[in-house]
């Protein structure tokens, strides 16, 4: 397992994460329960196994299961007689846990709430990192960030992370933070796959440049990725995708990918999940993917990727058949800065 550093901190964490969306009760939840279906023995083995493979970070939310997730999660650590020193818990906010008004949000009163939820859930005194998990229109950022501010500095919370924002909120947010004084985002988490490439026109580029790190959710795209699906699948294609088609992708794209993918994982004699997973682990600018698992197969399919070294090649091929279409401004960009990028020095004989 690879250690990289968690943003610009003196942190490190596993290139692989262990989402835990997976824990819970089915149809708990709308849809994050449909994708549950882990009680706390199958929880407990999974994480076992994931730690057994070097995996120091967990990640998982207030809304998984209504909570139940969290709470397997910190029973699991219990269980398995986990020290709180040797894994970085990370867990979110901001979608609706109760009836209310005020059940959902960025605001300092939902956040106070359910920061205190989940350490309760957790069984912990503190969150590695705690996360927005989308954008609130409503709440002004600097609400958000000044009750973030007030959790790192009560010891609460260590670090705080984004999830789901555009380039230009999370520049705003970063600057806000940097004029106050208040902690900063360290992370973001975003959806990253070789069939949606998108984060690379704008938030790549942002994230490079103020030094936050990339936690890649879905980079199997709910599993479309995995080889199950499309033309010259071997099966019939069930399971979570076939139950809850999320994220949205240009299907003829991913199959184009899959194709290709296919090809690289008979020549490394490798599954195409762990090629899809290796893909995005070999980009430089992703810090941590996150996997999930209910199946111990499907994880031991999941942390191979760490091992599956792809070469030039396979990276060309397969950043060719997933090649971004040329958008402005970006073409526009690259044309006019042709001639100003900084050139290697050569000292003088």
């Amino acid at each position: 397992m690879k250690y990289n550093q968690f943003g610009r901190t003196g942190l490190f964490v596993s290139e692989i994460c262990l989402g835990a969306m997976t824990f819970g009760e089915a149809n708990k939840n709308g849809n994050w329960g449909s994708i549950a279906s882990l009680d706390q023995g199958g929880a407990d083995a999974i994480v076992r196994r994931a730690l057994d493979a070097g995996v120091n970070f967990f990640d998982t939310a207030n809304v998984y299961s209504f909570g139940q997730s969290e709470t397997i999660l910190g029973q699991s650590f219990k269980n398995l007689g986990v020290k709180r020193k040797d894994v970085i818990v990370a867990t979110k906010f901001h979608g609706q846990m109760g009836s209310g008004p005020n059940d959902r949000g960025g605001s300092r009163g939902h956040i106070m709430d359910q920061v205190e939820g989940s350490l309760e859930r957790l069984q912990t005194d503190h969150i590695d990192l705690y996360q927005i998990h989308g954008t609130d229109p409503l709440t002004p950022i600097e609400e958000t960030l000044r009750a973030l501010d007030d959790l790192v500095a009560r010891g609460m919370v260590r670090y705080i992370g984004v999830s789901n924002w555009a380039a230009w909120r999370i520049a705003k947010a970063l600057g806000i933070s940097e004029r106050r004084g208040f902690a900063r985002f360290e992370t973001l988490q975003a959806y990253y796959s070789i069939a949606g490439r998108d984060l690379e026109r704008e938030i790549v580029p942002l994230l490079e440049e103020e030094k936050l790190g990339l936690m890649v959710w879905s980079p199997l795209a709910g599993g479309l990725l995995s080889g199950k699906y499309g033309p010259g699948a071997p099966g019939n294609g069930e399971g979570r995708r076939a139950n809850f088609d999320f994220p949205p992708v240009d299907k003829d794209r991913a199959w184009a990918c899959v194709a290709v993918m296919r090809e690289v994982a008979a020549k490394h004699d490798a599954s195409v999940a762990t090629v899809a997973l290796a893909y995005v682990l070999a980009k430089p600018f992703v810090m941590s993917v996150l996997v999930g698992a209910t199946r111990m197969d499907q994880l031991d399919q999941n942390l191979a990727a760490v091992g599956l070294e792809l070469d030039e090649e396979d990276m060309r091929k397969l950043d060719e058949v997933s090649a971004l279409a040329p958008e402005y401004p970006r073409w526009m960009i690259d044309r006019q800065a042709a001639g100003r990028r900084p050139a290697p020095f050569e000292p003088k004989n």
